[in-house]
């Protein structure tokens, strides 16, 4: 099964986060079918918190795959961001 889910990457204790695309079979940070974004859970200032393609979301989603409890709170709320800033 595909899933989107987030693999870590950033330094010790300094987060981040790609939000991909992969087979549920695969390690969390091994190899990937698609990138869609980044979550930056220690962003301050003017740093992008969370940043997501939408279109490719909605295509994977469209196709099947599931998200992880996490990513399907990141694709909300990205879409509440979006929705209030349109």
């Amino acid at each position: 099964m595909v899933t989107i889910r987030l693999a870590r990457g950033g330094a010790k204790k300094a987060p981040f986060y790609h939000i991909v695309v992969t087979d549920s079979r695969s390690r969390r940070d091994s190899g990937y079918i698609e990138r869609l974004g980044y979550f930056n859970p220690v962003a301050r200032g003017q740093e992008v918190r969370l940043h997501l393609d939408a279109q490719r979301v909605e295509h994977w989603l469209s196709k099947g795959a599931g998200a992880s409890d996490r990513a399907a709170r990141l694709i909300k709320e990205f879409n509440k961001q979006n929705v209030a800033a349109a």
